[in-house]
């Protein structure tokens, strides 16, 4: 495959080549990213900005939009770094090149030559902004759709934007460690690079006479026409379960065969938003991965869950097999509302008269699996990779001699650490700032603000590494959660703020690491990385939070699964997991339904059990070393693919396995 670089080097100018025979000392690093740099590419350009504000916008829109349906379909900055391609060319061809104010030091150009990869990064970075949903959207659907508490937009607002601004904090404080570092090398962007360098070859004809831009945009058009037909013309497309079709009128077929209520025995749905809404793509799955989540899902659904529901442990009868709801004694919904004073806390006369807070069978065995995944992942990854990791962890932390990629860095302006530092420390003045003035609706004192900072600060680094090594990234919501539910019992909002400072401001960390790493690989001047992502996380901020605003207001009874009519598509399945875990942990408090007085104390052995488990698969691998299948049993796999239920539901792992086996895409599948 032709180097990117070397195909635009008769355009753009000389090259500056590598300064010595060392290339990357990561194998797949040095495979796949190319080792030479043209600074003379034309980077921060009208059309980047245009393209790049186009996707954003409408990736933050879509993506938004989608979020509250019964199947939320995700949107990937993947599908912009494709679309955005012919209209690179386009605009190269159509603008004028004349150059205007010229030789001032307002001289610009619309068109400066001929769109180029680096442009393409850009817009892909920007995308990138508005693909992932905003967490702390979930705090205002939770205030606004759940408890009908007030909110004001503009307190929502700067929820949203500190939540998502405060990673570039940590990123600052980190990219020296896990960006510059050789031995940190994200391997998900290998992928991206492999895709900019397929996407900036000279185009050739398949059999066909296609060219792939050509191929993609046709694919595109055929997917979304076929999308009418299970979003619109056919809805029961999404979920067809042929044994509720059997037997209508029996609720054991209804239990044992619903895909969306029950078991989903043989459910399965011919939407893809159905297929990869919270599991991802299939089709990027390998086997491995594919087989461990599997089994997970059959343990969890089909053995656990029927063997505790039908023990009728925890009084799993009185309520549905599976469901995200909250119930009393009896198998009515709990009434939340019932049990808050007028100060939004909680009353516990009234919580007391109202009895205890009853889980579904399914809806318990998730928070416990969650608590055994968090405990495997530490001891999976000290286990199998602790060796590997800590000779990584010590040449990125000590490394002195720098890799080819980080001396072509060194060429470009690179950003003050200073310019990090004040956006940290803005970020956090104004949310402690904005938690005090507006207690009232947020519920977070200040101590609560530094303490979230304080374990996003603590967590950065060994989960950054951890995530750049070996692609896993361990999760913290459950922790902080956990956390506040004992330390600050009764307040639900401020339960849900200190996940959103503690945990996502973490994670929005390592997003920004891991696209400071591709504009690392692919040459982008560091300023300009510095400015698309400051730029695109704003805009997808206001335009996830107005797009989630106008929703609220126009949609009647969005998220109200009681008022709305049985095939609206308004159900927000995420939402309704975010608010109970507000409830579980925040409002009635983690002692009272975990603690060594609460009913679902027991659930604590997870944790344990978490941790054993990868030390029995470890130890099983140690005497058995010639039965190599024993190495692929991964614990962590195994717990995280099956928590996402609820809000995922049988036909989604139903169909997401069905296409990951019998459509195998890459070469670990084979």
């Amino acid at each position: 495959m032709m180097n990117v670089a070397e195909q635009h080097s008769e355009i753009s100018g000389p090259l500056l080549q590598r300064e010595d025979d060392d290339n990357s000392p990561v194998e797949q690093v040095a495979l796949t990213v190319p080792i030479t740099d043209d600074p003379t590419f034309p980077v921060v350009t009208f059309r980047m900005w245009v393209l790049g504000t186009i996707a954003c916008f409408l990736l933050s829109f879509l993506n938004q939009f989608f979020w509250y349906r019964r199947e939320p379909l995700t949107i990937t900055s993947i599908s912009a770094q494709i679309a955005v391609v012919p209209l690179g060319h386009l605009m190269a061809k159509a603008f004028t090149d004349r150059v205007f104010f010229k030789g001032s030091k307002w001289e610009f150009t619309l068109n400066p030559g001929p769109f180029n990869v680096k442009e393409h990064v850009l817009i892909t970075i920007f995308a990138n902004s508005g693909a992932g949903n905003p967490y702390a959207i979930h705090v205002v659907s939770a205030v606004k759709l759940f408890y009908k508490q007030k909110l004001s937009f503009w307190v929502a607002l700067i929820v949203v934007i500190t939540t998502q601004v405060l990673g570039f904090g940590w990123a600052g404080i980190f990219r020296r460690y896990l960006v510059e570092p050789a031995a940190m090398w994200w391997p998900q962007n290998l992928v991206q690079v492999s895709l900019f360098r397929a996407l900036h070859d000279k185009e050739e004809r398949t059999k066909n006479g296609l060219t792939r831009n050509q191929f993609f945009l046709i694919a595109f058009v055929c997917s979304f026409a076929y999308y009418v037909f299970p979003g619109y013309l056919f809805p029961m497309l999404s979920s067809i379960s042929w044994l509720c079709w059997l037997y209508p009128s029996s609720v054991l077929g209804q239990q044992l065969g619903s895909g969306m209520h029950g078991l989903g025995i043989g459910a399965i749905g011919l939407d893809w938003s159905s297929i990869s809404s919270y599991l991802g793509s299939p089709l990027a799955s390998p086997w491995f991965a594919t087989a461990n989540i599997a089994v997970g899902y059959f343990l969890l659904v089909y053995v656990v869950t029927p063997l505790m529901y039908w023990s009728n442990v925890y009084k799993a009868k009185n309520f549905p097999i599976f469901s995200d709801g909250l119930f009393k004694e009896n198998g009515q919904d709990y009434n939340i509302s019932s049990i808050i004073d007028q100060n939004f806390h909680i009353d516990l006369e009234k919580y007391e008269h109202e009895g205890r807070l009853y889980l579904s069978i399914f809806l318990s065995l998730t928070y416990a699996f969650s608590f055994a995944c968090l405990t495997a992942t530490v001891v999976h990854v000290l286990l199998f990779h602790g060796r590997d990791l800590w000779q990584l962890s010590k040449s990125a932390l000590q490394e002195k001699k720098m890799d080819v990629h980080t001396k072509l860095m060194r060429k470009y302006k690179q950003v003050p650490e200073w310019w990090f530092q004040i956006i940290l420390v803005i970020n956090i003045a104004a949310t402690v700032f904005v938690c005090e003035y507006y207690k009232n609706q947020l519920q977070l004192p200040w101590w609560g603000v530094l303490l979230a900072c304080g374990l996003a600060f603590f967590f950065t680094l060994p989960i950054g590494v951890i995530t750049a090594t070996t692609n896993q990234t361990p999760g913290l919501n459950i922790i902080t959660e956990y956390i506040m539910g004992y330390l600050y019992p009764g307040y639900p909002v401020a339960n849900m703020c200190f996940k959103v400072y503690g945990y996502i401001s973490m994670k929005q960390g390592l997003t920004f690491l891991q696209d400071l790493k591709l504009g690392h690989y692919m040459k982008i001047p560091p300023r300009a990385m510095f400015m698309a992502q400051v730029v695109g996380t704003l805009i997808s901020a206001f335009a996830h939070l107005g797009t989630a605003w106008w929703l609220m207001d126009t949609v009647p009874n969005i998220c109200d699964r009681a008022l709305l009519p049985q095939d609206s598509p308004w159900t927000c399945p995420t939402d309704h997991v975010f608010y109970d875990a507000s409830v579980i942990w925040g409002l009635i408090g983690s002692q009272r339904i975990y603690g060594n007085l609460g009913y679902y104390s027991a659930t604590n052995w997870f944790f344990l059990l978490g941790a054993v488990a990868p030390a029995f698969v470890w130890l099983l691998q140690e005497a058995f070393p010639n039965h190599q299948w024993i190495r692929l049993i991964s614990v962590p796999v195994v717990l995280a693919g099956i928590i996402k239920m609820p809000p995922a539901t049988a036909v989604n792992y139903n169909s997401w396995i069905i296409i990951a086996v019998c459509l195998p895409s890459n070469p670990d599948n084979n």
